[in-house]
């Protein structure tokens, strides 16, 4: 590179950083002006061998970051400072405790935040993928800002991906739709949100995003005239009430005109609100509501509103801050049109969300405006226990999800995501209260728990101190609190039961004249074909392993050592897990695929012959079905390296700690009391639920069907015999269909 290259690179470097001040949405003190400088001559020195891909020096990218920060995120001189530097760390010899030294132990904890999450493997699986997301959004409890220079750095890369090969364009692509863009929705960075959205159709979908460009470019100009034909007949109207304001046309990101074509199955030209209106006016803060309403009043006096499509965010604001009123009028030509109306105080915190929040909180600073953001998504990090992938689906479930606003019997105020239920109402008022819940009221009417909420609805929680959660509870509930909360309590009882089923077992087996030891534990868990004792203990405790059963054992034990050595043979005592175990084994009789746990017809594969308990996969075959391989099959490896596409994820569950819905047909002789002696009969029973009940006689002859939920079949055989004995019951019979 020749001098003349190196001086115009110094100035354009130069020119950066004078912008960078510039565009800055923050006020700067003198201090902060130093602090910045400080950095960014660090960075420029740490940085001053290096080069992108395109050849450009390094630095640009730090000062980019740094100015999204400044001016679209809108954060301060300590954000601005650990922005210039956030690659320091990673790509030279500073170490964290070098910039502590130089600068302050806030800058240096935001810089070893931004490190952690750069040093995070790249082209991984997706659940070791799953676990860098985790681990990268649990730095949140560090400091949110290092989630917000994270995404800056991001929109920053995606916006200069041309350099690199398609392949990790896809791939960098897809983990910003994945879990970036929804983050930035979180945070209410709505602008950003769509910029990240936007460029990751343009390296997922190329084609599709330049077709959408080009016919965007193609029907501006009519857009244009559209809007101003809006605009017109609005303006004269609202200065004649003497509104200060602005009207802007904000055509629809290219991203949601693709979501839109592909969910409605429509083409470009089908989709008609490819644009919004914006109003965004001047009034003080006690005015801003009055002025708003007065503002839809004239816009519904030229155009008729949609009903249905009101959006009041202005008396209920999201929990990401953001504040507005959404119509949808109809314009002119037949064309429905969204305009959102916002004061200049909402268009603000809408544009740079959090940052906007805190300016408008009198004498609040960037510190402790932070404190009350961090609660906002703290809680979908509450649980160690979901598995890495889980949590990422959960937690970008309740990163994207729409909100409703629902009231308590006192007339406060709830948000929930869109979807919520009774049950995760219950959840959102206090975990304790979730977990008791018995029943739920909605507008004064008893409903289920997984009754779906509106907006508006009023929720009643009746709670009862022996209510305890089921795993049906996990298909009641939507919000990542209360499966959490479920899936927590549903392992304390499996290792309550478990503790139970071992006293149990002591007792069952000195009645046999056994002894309890670590080898009959061994050698029971071999018997019963499971993996870990507290799974032995866990079946024991719910009656799933009975007494006829243990007989079998004893008398094997006692008369076979052929058998007993076979079984030795076939699984070494070595390779079950100890006794304290504390984790119950979820592999054992039923096939479920894919990351919802589907329950989908197969065959097992004859080439390896998996049995229940082998790591296996799902193959999609063109004529028959899915076929169940082991993972060590011979043919595994081809399979998956051809046809990628066509594996399923597959593992065994363990049916007992599921619960199954049985219709039983019951006839007999109508005697006084029978439905009184049914019900009696099923109650006693343990682990069975009633889920309805109907019966009718005809000249003394009875028909019943009773629907029951039970755990596995030793259980519903045991009721039937049990309903078999009462008084009158001529026969139970089993049906499969209702």
């Amino acid at each position: 590179m020749t001098e003349i290259d190196i001086e115009k690179e110094n100035k354009a470097i130069a020119q950066e950083y004078k912008e960078l001040l510039r565009i800055s949405y923050q006020t700067l003190s003198d201090d902060d002006k130093k602090l910045i400088r400080k950095a960014f001559d660090f960075a420029v020195e740490s940085h001053k061998d290096q080069r992108r891909k395109s050849g450009e020096a390094y630095i640009f990218h730090p000062i980019a970051v740094a100015k999204i920060v400044a001016s679209q995120i809108g954060l301060g001189a300590t954000s601005i400072a650990a922005a210039l530097m956030h690659d320091v760390v990673e790509d030279t010899d500073v170490t964290v405790e070098d910039i502590e030294k130089m600068f302050n132990p806030k800058v240096a904890q935001i810089v070893e935040g931004l490190t952690k999450i750069a040093q995070v493997k790249k082209d991984l699986n997706i659940s070791m993928q799953a676990e860098n997301f985790r681990k990268m959004l649990l730095t949140l409890n560090d400091d949110v800002r290092v989630i917000l220079i994270k995404i800056a750095d991001r929109l920053h890369n995606m916006q200069t991906m041309d350099s690199m090969p398609a392949y990790k364009q896809e791939k960098i692509a897809s983990e910003t739709l994945y879990i970036y863009a929804p983050l930035a929705h979180r945070l209410g960075l709505y602008n950003i949100k769509s910029q990240l959205e936007d460029l990751g159709l343009k390296y997922t979908e190329p084609e599709i995003f330049a077709d959408i460009v080009s016919k965007i470019k193609e029907t501006k100009e009519e857009q244009d005239l559209y809007i101003q034909d809006i605009t017109e007949v609005i303006k004269d109207s609202l200065e004649d009430e003497n509104i200060e304001f602005t009207i802007k046309g904000r055509p629809k990101s290219i991203y949601s005109i693709r979501r839109k074509m592909k969910a409605q199955s429509v083409t470009f030209d089908e989709v008609y609100d490819k644009f919004a209106l914006r109003i965004v006016y001047k009034a003080q803060p006690n005015e801003e509501k009055f002025v708003a309403w007065k503002i839809y009043s004239i816009v519904t006096d030229h155009y008729r509103p949609s009903p249905s499509r009101l959006r009041d965010w202005i008396s209920s604001p999201k929990t990401t801050g953001y504040e507005a009123l959404h119509i949808t009028v109809m314009g002119p030509k037949g064309r429905w049109v969204e305009i959102q109306i916002r004061s200049d105080r909402m268009d603000e915190i809408a544009e740079k969300g959090y940052a906007a929040h805190y300016k408008y909180k009198n004498g609040a600073t960037e510190e402790n405006g932070l404190d009350v953001w961090l609660n906002l998504l703290k809680e979908a990090l509450e649980s160690t226990e979901l598995n890495a992938v889980d949590f990422v689906q959960d937690f970008k479930m309740n990163l994207y999800a729409k909100e409703i606003f629902v009231f308590t019997p006192k007339g406060d105020i709830k948000s929930l995501p869109k979807g919520a239920t009774s049950l995760d109402f219950a959840f959102a008022v206090h975990s304790e209260i979730g977990v008791h819940t018995r029943g739920t009221r909605v507008n004064g009417k008893l409903v289920p728990l997984n009754y779906v909420l509106k907006s508006g609805d009023q929720v009643d929680i009746i709670t009862s101190p022996n209510q305890k959660p089921t795993s049906h509870w996990l298909e009641y509930v939507t919000t990542s609190r209360a499966k959490t909360k479920i899936k927590n309590v549903l392992n304390e009882n499996v290792k309550k039961l478990g503790e139970e089923g071992k006293e149990l077992l002591t007792r069952k087996l000195r009645h046999l004249k056994i002894t309890m030891s670590e080898t009959v534990i061994n050698e029971l868990v071999n018997f019963f074909n499971l993996k870990t004792s507290l799974d032995l203990f866990y079946r024991v405790g719910i009656g799933a392993i009975e007494n006829a059963q243990l007989k079998e054992y004893a008398a094997k034990k006692s008369n076979s050592f052929i058998n007993f050595f076979k079984n030795k043979i076939k699984r070494a005592p070595s390779e079950i897990p100890d006794i304290n175990a504390q984790i119950i084994s979820s592999n054992y009789d039923m096939l479920v695929f894919g990351p919802d746990q589907d329950k989908l017809d197969y065959t097992l594969s004859i080439c390896c012959n998996p049995i229940p308990g082998d790591d296996v996969f799902g193959f999609v075959t063109i004529n028959e079905g899915i076929k169940v391989h082991k993972k060590d099959c011979p043919n595994a490896i081809s399979l998956q390296s051809n046809y990628a596409y066509r594996i399923m994820q597959a593992r065994w569950i363990d049916s007992s700690q599921q619960e199954f819905k049985a219709i039983l047909n019951v006839t007999g002789m109508d005697t006084l009391g029978l439905t009184n002696q049914l019900t009696k009969v099923i109650s006693n029973n343990m682990h069975v639920n009633i889920q309805s009940i109907s019966l009718s006689g005809e000249a003394g002859i009875f028909n019943g069907k009773v629907a029951v939920i039970v755990r596995n079949n030793a259980i519903l055989t045991k009721l039937i015999e049990n309903i078999k004995k009462i008084d009158g019951v001529d026969k139970v019979t089993r049906v499969y269909k209702n």
